[in-house]
């Protein structure tokens, strides 16, 4: 039997796409529904699916992202983007010989390109190379939409703290807050994980797990084991950080 994940961040969208899928290709076993890029990558790189349909726009890590760390993770993996993009970015998806869907999903649409991919079998995904050169295209011509966050406040009391996000060497999940770490000490936030990692800047905060999200400004150095996993050392704070070992793949430059 044929397995996938979907992520998506829209939740009607996500499951609209899933009944289509039992429609159309009624022996695919989903084995995860995913919300955001790090649980896609989680998934990908845990359960080893056959195909992955994965949003371009989703908080923290876009698809294309996904895609570029899953090539390691999961190489027989066949990918699928999905985008609400306009035609100059569609053309952009042909020239790098990526499989996508065009929202909203018809029918017609994903029965051919189940078709497309049944017939590839096990072939690998597009390299790396392209995923780059295509994520850097649409990100020049498409923008990011809003500007990303500056500055977060938190609460203590009756005083309220003003934190400038730059300051801020990483931010951690905890429960259904999360904690800001800065030189000086930690501040909790009464907003989730998930909500913030959507309005920071994905250039400069990227996620080394799915409840850990680093200022690379912050970083000193990263250290790669022999099990593939990496630390991050910090230049203002004592404790360092793990990447988990999906995440590493984003990590190959630095």
């Amino acid at each position: 039997m044929t397995s996938a994940i979907v992520a998506e961040d829209e939740t009607l969208l996500r499951t609209a796409l899933c009944d289509l899928l039992g429609e159309t290709w009624p022996e695919l076993e989903i084995l995860a529904e995913c919300e955001d890029g790090a649980s896609a990558l989680e998934s990908i790189a845990n359960l080893r699916p056959d195909v992955a349909f994965l949003d371009i726009r989703m908080p923290g890590l876009n698809g294309l992202e996904v895609a570029t760390a899953a090539a390691e993770a999961s190489p027989t993996t066949q990918v699928v983007f999905t985008t609400a993009y306009d035609q100059y970015a569609i053309a952009a998806f042909e020239r790098g010989a990526v499989d996508y869907l065009l929202k909203p999903i018809t029918p017609e649409r994903l029965t051919a390109t189940i078709q497309r991919v049944k017939s590839r079998g096990d072939a690998r995904q597009p390299d790396t190379a392209a995923l780059g050169a295509l994520l850097r295209e649409l990100t020049i011509n498409q923008g990011r939409g809003t500007p990303p966050l500056t500055w977060i406040t938190a609460s203590n009391g009756r005083e309220t703290r003003l934190i400038m996000v730059d300051d801020v060497a990483y931010f951690r999940a905890e429960q259904k807050y999360t904690v800001a770490m800065t030189a000086e000490g930690e501040v909790l936030l009464r907003k989730p994980i998930r909500e913030l990692v959507a309005a920071l800047d994905p250039n400069i905060f990227k996620q080394i797990h799915r409840s850990t999200i680093v200022n690379l400004k912050a970083v000193a150095s990263v250290i790669r084991d022999d099990t593939g996993k990496g630390t991050l050392r910090l230049k203002q704070r004592p404790e360092t950080l793990t990447v988990s070992q999906p995440f590493m793949a984003l990590f190959r430059n630095m």
